[in-house]
C-alpha cells in the first residue's frame, strides 16, 4: 500500500513492505486529513501469526479510520480527546469480540501508534512498541514509550538504551490492541509547533538506528522519496521484520 497526498498544509506519505524474513506483512498504515484540516496518522502492528496479525492490524485501521471520516469537525480539544480515547476502545473491543467469536482469530492483536493534529494541538495514542517520532531542526525525539519488558526495565533503570537492543526479551510486548476486554492506551497532548512527525514499527528502527532515520528525515527529499529510503535502509539491514513508515512535514516548517 503506497500514498501520497499533498494539502493546503502539509504532505504526508506511507507505506508498508513485508521485510526480507517474513512471509506476510502484518503491519498496517495510514494517514489521511479532513475537509477541516485536521490530521490522522496510523501505524499498527499486528500479532497472532499469518490470518490473526494482519487482520487484527487492518480491522484496527479500518475502523478508525471509518471513524474518522464520520466526524463532521472536531469543535474542541475536548472533543478530540474524548473521540481518540473512545475510538481506540471500541476498536479494542471489536477485535477482542471477533478473537472470542471465530476460533481461529483467537489471540490476534495490534500495536497502535496514533497521531492527530488538530490546530495548534498534537494528540498521540499508544499501545505496544510501535513508535512516534518528532522532528524539528534536525533534533528528532521519541514522543511515545515503548511499552514492552524492555522498555519497563530502561526506564526503571535495570538496563540501559544500549542493552535494550539485544535483550533476549526485548519482543516481549506488555500492551496490545485486541487481547484484552478492556484496553489501557497512553494519550498524551502537546503544543504542536509545525514539526515533522514519523511513525513506524519496530521493523525500521530495529533495523535501522536513530542517527541515519534522523539524516533520512532532514533532507530535501519528497515524504515518499523519505519513506522508500527508509524502509530500503531497513532491508538493507536485514530487513528482518514487516516496516511499517509514515511521515507527515507541514508546510509551514522553520
Amino acid at each position: 500500500m503506497r500514498k501520497e497526498e499533498r494539502i493546503n498544509n502539509g504532505q504526508f506519505a506511507f507505506h508498508t513492505d513485508v521485510g526480507r524474513v517474513r512471509m506476510s506483512n502484518e503491519d498496517q498504515a495510514c494517514a489521511l486529513v479532513n475537509a477541516y484540516g485536521t490530521v490522522l496518522l496510523i501505524v499498527c502492528d499486528g500479532m497472532g501469526g499469518q490470518n490473526k496479525g494482519d487482520y487484527a492490524s487492518a480491522l484496527a485501521v479500518s475502523y478508525i479510520v471509518d471513524e474518522f471520516k464520520k466526524v463532521n469537525r472536531f469543535l474542541t480539544s475536548l472533543h478530540v480527546y474524548y473521540w481518540l480515547n473512545q475510538t481506540c476502545r471500541n476498536a479494542n473491543s471489536q477485535i477482542y469480540s471477533e478473537s472470542i467469536r471465530n476460533p481461529i482469530y483467537q489471540g490476534m492483536g495490534t500495536t497502535l501508534s496514533i497521531a492527530i493534529i488538530h490546530k495548534k494541538k498534537l494528540f498521540t495514542g499508544q499501545v505496544g512498541d510501535s513508535r512516534i517520532y518528532s522532528l524539528k531542526s534536525k533534533e528528532m525525539v521519541q514522543l511515545t514509550e515503548d511499552q514492552t519488558y524492555v522498555g519497563y526495565l530502561y526506564r526503571t533503570g535495570q538496563i540501559s538504551k544500549e542493552e535494550m537492543a539485544t535483550h533476549p526479551k526485548r519482543h516481549m510486548l506488555m500492551n496490545a490492541l485486541g487481547v484484552y476486554p478492556a484496553l489501557n492506551i497512553d494519550i498524551k497532548i502537546k503544543k504542536y509547533e509545525n514539526e515533522s512527525l514519523l511513525l513506524c514499527s519496530d521493523g525500521l528502527y530495529n533495523n535501522a538506528n536513530e542517527t541515519t532515520i534522523c539524516s533520512v528525515l532532514s533532507n530535501k527529499d519528497t515524504p515518499e522519496e523519505k519513506v522508500n529510503e527508509l524502509i530500503a535502509i531497513a532491508n538493507n539491514n536485514g530487513g528482518s521484520d514487516n516496516i511499517a513508515v509514515v511521515i507527515w512535514e507541514s508546510n509551514y516548517a522553520d
